[in-house]
């Protein structure tokens, strides 16, 4: 089993002592918010089933959700809107998020440990000291802990769009490219929280089947948005 407080414990050592973990959720879905999330959690502390976010059951998450937010020295949630997403692009986007995630702690932090491999975009960068961990999520309890909530944030989020916007069956794909969702863009057309800019090879697809005199297929094979990007 992965030793969780590994990369915590080198921040301390190499002189910080505000260590938090930050992740963000919803990069890859057709429609909705980019949230993120920031955490500190007390040294050494165990939470049962913590873990990259995927990783652990929807029972689970809410329970952690709930647990982290009690238990945590400082915890933030921020979002990016879609039509932020459609005017800037969502690397920075994520980073954007996950900057905001950090300055929001209080108290604050002053070390961060980020889910991923990119710390920079176009327009937005993570401007705070930190460390980049591919998989962070599965190696560091702060940033599984900062997983959950933004998980979670999101996927409520989602389930409230639901309700707004019924017939595009958000509160069970939450936004991801199935095939249920394209079927319902096919019937309804996009609604104001779609994402515009991940829909160009949607419209396009669309175009090409009327000039070609077929009809949209009713079934396709279930594709993440990241596969149509």
């Amino acid at each position: 089993m992965a030793d969780l407080w590994r990369y915590e414990r080198e921040a301390r050592e190499a002189g910080y002592s505000a260590i938090c973990g930050c992740d963000e959720a919803g990069a890859g879905p057709l429609a909705g918010r980019l949230y993120a999330a920031a955490v500190v959690l007390p040294d050494g502390l165990e939470l049962s089933y913590l873990n990259d976010s995927k990783q652990v059951t929807p029972a689970r998450r809410a329970k952690l959700f709930d647990q982290i937010q009690e238990k945590a020295l400082a915890w933030a949630v921020t979002w990016v809107e879609p039509e932020e997403i459609d005017r800037l692009d969502i690397l920075s986007c994520r980073m954007k998020a996950m900057q905001d995630a950090f300055e929001a702690l209080h108290p604050p932090a002053d070390f961060a440990l980020i889910d991923g491999n990119r710390d920079k975009g176009r327009h937005h960068a993570i401007t705070a000291p930190h460390r980049l961990l591919v998989k962070g999520d599965s190696l560091s309890a702060s940033i599984a802990a900062a997983s959950i909530l933004a998980k979670v944030s999101r996927d409520r989020y989602m389930e409230e769009m639901d309700l707004q916007y019924p017939g595009y069956g958000f509160a069970q794909h939450k936004g991801y490219g199935t095939a249920a969702h394209y079927q319902a863009l096919e019937k309804l057309g996009p609604c104001p929280i779609h994402r515009q800019s991940y829909l160009v090879k949607f419209y396009a697809r669309e175009a090409q089947m009327q000039l070609d005199g077929f009809a949209v297929p009713e079934e396709e094979s279930h594709e993440t948005a990241d596969s149509r990007l």
